[in-house]
């Protein structure tokens, strides 16, 4: 594969067969990256589930400290007394069997989907549109929700769900380039803690196998997951 100039700068700037403490890892992430927009942070994180077995799913939301520095747009599908609050808390888009009939026509432009349990019987009509972008409100993860003010306030302030995939991997953000080193830290500390708290009781060996981080459009940078948990103790210790 052919590299940029820019990517290939990158790779001299640290050695890519080192694996970092987080906090160095956080440090040249922010470092390496090139590109001329605000690139965001990404995580990945491989773990030793077998996301087949119900019991081995890692699923739920995580508040980032310093959010994700990205403009996520709500769509909160409300009853008529509930829109008011909706739009007070910051919703994007607020409406009834209007806005389901929209999603059905096709209609995208917005990250998450939110709703209370009395809508359901609408909005459960979008589970083959919705369903596979990962965007289906569900009250697991606090999309579906009486609360629904509360619930659209955290999600923009960055609040977000994580759940692995069908080959174990937890793919998230964690911050723009633009943030400081500090902020970049806690907020994948603290993300990074989450998924060791979720440790299902029925998944067996190494959990964590591997952990990534990385630019949008640079190389990723391998985290020592030997030394995490003490890591992420003494800075959630902090933020928490």
């Amino acid at each position: 594969m052919k590299r940029s100039k820019g990517y290939k700068h990158a790779l001299e700037q640290f050695d890519t067969k080192k694996n970092y403490s987080l906090s160095e890892a956080t440090s040249i992430t922010k470092k390496i990256s090139f590109a001329k927009f605000d690139e965001t942070l990404t995580v990945d994180v491989v773990l030793g589930v077998d996301p087949r077995h119900a019991d081995q799913m890692v699923r739920g939301t995580v508040a980032l400290p310093h959010g994700t520095g990205k403009e996520t747009r709500v769509v909160a599908i409300v009853a008529p007394d509930k829109e008011q609050l909706a739009k007070d808390a910051g919703a994007t888009f607020v409406g009834g069997q209007e806005l389901v009939d929209k999603i059905k026509g096709g209609w995208l432009d917005y990250e998450v989907v939110v709703t209370t349990p009395d809508m359901m019987r609408f909005v459960g009509q979008l589970g083959k549109i919705l369903g596979p972008r990962g965007m289906m409100p569900n009250p697991k993860v606090g999309t579906v929700t009486p609360n629904i003010e509360v619930a659209i306030k955290e999600i923009i302030a960055g609040r977000l769900e994580y759940k692995v995939d069908k080959y174990g991997i937890v793919h998230l953000p964690f911050g723009k380039r633009s943030f400081n080193e500090k902020q970049l830290f806690e907020n994948v500390a603290v993300l990074v803690n989450v998924l060791l708290k979720a440790k299902p009781a029925s998944a067996k060996g190494i959990y964590v196998k591997s952990v990534t981080l990385s630019p949008t459009m640079g190389p990723g940078v391998k985290v020592d997951t030997t030394s995490l948990k003490t890591e992420v103790d003494s800075v959630n210790a902090l933020v928490s």
